[in-house]
């Protein structure tokens, strides 16, 4: 009867818990043998009681480990039953090659018992991917002669691109075409990026990278040839579509270019070496970059001497590069292996972090080019706003230095006007070569820290090789630059009062931050794509990144000059002259518009399924653990809630015994 009215108290969440396995039930049989215990020494002190309750708890701990011991032994012995199974077929296939290899019939040698047979030697176990011997991996080594090739032709043709953006920019600003009309120019340039990144996969996996990058060079022939039928007479709308149509071929020159450039590191980089192809990535692009800021420099300052030279210079480097394309690559280089891609197939929708990634890249670079490409250049030119209009008279044969830098001695006026109205007024007016060493400068610092990103950068933070985390970090940091410009160039007394050498300091410190941060995330951005991209299908994969690239330049070109014109407003005519809109407001609005995009990239990134190795931001700081050491975490997190939870369970099964036992005293 006692039993029966202990019994009747255990709660009924002990019943339904899983500790009502085999060792739940020894947790309630111990505590139906305590509640004797309990019963015969009833009174006794509060430190028996404590002790009762730990070895109830002892007890189902025991039992715990008990049951995972014996789950591990029966692991254990099925796994050695699969190893006695595998020798038992396998003594039956040698009898069977013995009796063959005799008579029809088993000799008697053959029916004595069998001797244990010999196990094959072994060979050494081959050593993981990331401890594969890789000396002589310089760029002698046969393995790198597509690379070495590809390189110098990429980086050569990178030269005149970066130099008929600057020709072509800086020769319309001298004739008055606004930032907008400068930016349609560009449209099909871009736009043409759009569609040949999509085309450009399919002709590289089908006919090569060979193919691709001879195609490339002779249309940015054909571009810088169309160039020189640019005639002065002709009206704005005629000059605008005939420059645009010859910039078309510059744009898909320049995809299928890059095209080779980028998936030839990919190509030959062995598997697991993810760190190698991080740095030979990171090389290629911060030379291209580098080479193009020369670029820059060269086509301003040849613009400068002549026009015509700019053009004719840039094509000898153009002739330059094609025999190394045409006689020093490999016609199969890069074609798919198995089965070429069809335009559905090219967009590759069940590689997801690859579309994250390549929306990611559109905003990326269009929070560069919605101030850098057309609205830069157009304020360094554009001159002070209080020294144009009447109360600065001038005459054509005077001392060119009687109107400041950026203004023009209009002979019809007989004052000091602006050279190009549309490019607006309140910059520091500059002359073409400062603009192209100012620009060319950004590319050519921006290349060096894309270079170097692994050893000055994502290394010593122990971010190499990189992954989403990582990119979502210097993501977020890339709004920072742009975000600051804009606040300075509002409210700043260098900007607003035009403090020339604290506009030019400003500028400086805004170019130089933007570039380093920039650099980083595109580095990480170059190597995350070819990281994520099917190695037999390289070429296809990077055209659909490098697709949503040209147009997130496009979107940032078009929005730039269309943000540069309207959003400054007109500036008060000085004594009836419209000197132009101010250039300042505009420039401002555009470093909004880049902030805004940053942070999109940043905030879309972080869909990329990619977090296993967590992120660093030092040997001795750990933002985001790996994620094996997450579920380590979890999992004693797990063991410890369970703890707490029998601890819980065994408290109450002893207050119900005492309970039990009150009641059945009296």
């Amino acid at each position: 009867m006692p039993n029966e009215s202990s019994d009747s108290f255990v709660p009924d969440d002990l019943a339904s818990s899983p500790l009502q396995s085999p060792s739940s039930a020894a947790v309630v049989s111990t505590s139906s043998t305590e509640a004797d215990i309990v019963s015969h020494n009833h009174g006794r002190s509060n430190h028996e009681k404590n002790s009762i309750l730990s070895q109830i708890i002892s007890l189902s701990t025991s039992n715990g480990r008990l049951q995972q011991q014996l789950q591990f032994e029966k692991q254990k012995a099925t796994s050695l039953s699969a190893d006695l199974r595998d020798a038992a077929e396998r003594i039956v296939e040698l009898e069977k090659e013995e009796w063959t290899a005799g008579s029809d019939k088993p000799s008697e040698a053959v029916l004595l018992p069998p001797e244990p047979p010999q196990e094959p030697p072994q060979e050494p176990p081959k050593p993981p991917p990331e401890e594969e011997d890789m000396k002589g991996w310089g760029f002698r080594d046969p393995r790198l002669r597509p690379f070495v090739i590809i390189s110098i032709a990429y980086l050569l043709f990178t030269v005149t691109d970066g130099a008929i953006r600057m020709i072509v920019l800086l020769h319309a600003y001298h004739k008055s075409f606004s930032a907008l009309q400068v930016a349609l120019m560009f449209t099909l340039y871009e736009l043409a990026g759009v569609f040949t990144n999509l085309a450009a996969g399919l002709m590289g996996a089908k006919w090569g990278i060979r193919f691709t990058l001879i195609v490339g060079l002779c249309l940015q022939l054909l571009s810088y040839g169309l160039l020189f039928g640019w005639q002065d007479g002709w009206s704005d709308e005629t000059a605008i579509a005939y420059v645009t149509v010859a910039q078309m071929f510059g744009g898909i020159a320049k995809d299928l270019t890059k095209l080779g450039g980028k998936t030839v590191t990919k190509l030959v980089t062995p598997e697991g070496k993810d760190t190698r192809l991080f740095r030979l990535v990171s090389l290629l692009t911060g030379w291209k970059n580098s080479l193009k800021g020369v670029g820059y420099f060269l086509g301003s300052a040849l613009l400068e001497v002549s026009y015509e030279l700019a053009l004719g210079f840039m094509m000898g480097l153009i002739v330059l590069a094609l025999p190394f394309a045409i006689w020093g690559l490999d016609a199969e280089l890069g074609t798919a292996k198995k089965k070429n891609s069809s335009f559905k197939e090219i967009f590759v929708w069940d590689n997801f972090n690859l579309n994250v990634l390549s929306l990611a890249r559109l905003f990326l670079f269009a929070s560069r080019d919605f101030w850098f490409e057309v609205p830069l250049p157009f304020f360094l030119r554009s001159p002070n706003c209080d020294v144009l209009g009447p109360d600065f008279p001038c005459t054509p044969d005077q001392d060119p230095t009687a109107c400041d830098d950026g203004s023009t001695c209009d002979p019809s006026l007989s004052f000091c006007a602006n050279i190009n109205t549309g490019g607006g007024c309140g910059g520091p007016g500059v002359g073409r070569t400062v603009v192209g060493a100012f620009l060319g400068g950004y590319i050519i610092l921006y290349g060096q820290i894309q270079s170097w990103t692994p050893q000055l950068v994502t290394g010593p933070l122990g971010q190499t090789p990189p992954n989403k985390m990582t990119e979502v970090f210097w993501g977020m940091i890339n709004c920072l630059p742009t975000m600051i410009a804009a606040i300075a160039v509002y409210v700043s007394p260098a900007f607003t009062e035009h403090r020339l050498g604290g506009m030019t300091a400003w500028l400086i410190v805004i170019i130089v931050t933007f570039a380093v941060v920039f650099a980083i995330n595109s580095s990480i951005h170059s190597y995350l794509v070819v990281k994520y991209a099917a190695a037999d299908k390289v070429a296809v994969s990077v055209g659909l990144y490098y697709m949503s690239n040209a147009l997130g330049r496009l979107m940032g070109t078009l929005g730039s000059g269309f943000l540069y014109t309207y959003a400054g407003g007109e500036v008060n005519a000085i004594g009836g002259y419209d000197p132009g809109h101010d250039a300042t407001l505009g420039l401002a609005a555009c470093f909004v518009a880049g902030t805004v995009s940053s942070l999109l990239a940043a905030v879309i990134t972080i869909w990329i399924r990619d977090e296993e190795s967590g992120l660093k931001c030092g040997p001795c700081l750990t933002l985001v653990a790996p994620k094996e050491v997450v579920e380590v975490e979890e999992g004693k997190e797990e063991m410890e809630e369970e703890d707490i939870r029998k601890r819980d369970l065994a408290e109450r099964t002893v207050e119900n015994i005492e309970v039990g036992e009150a009641k059945r005293l009296e």
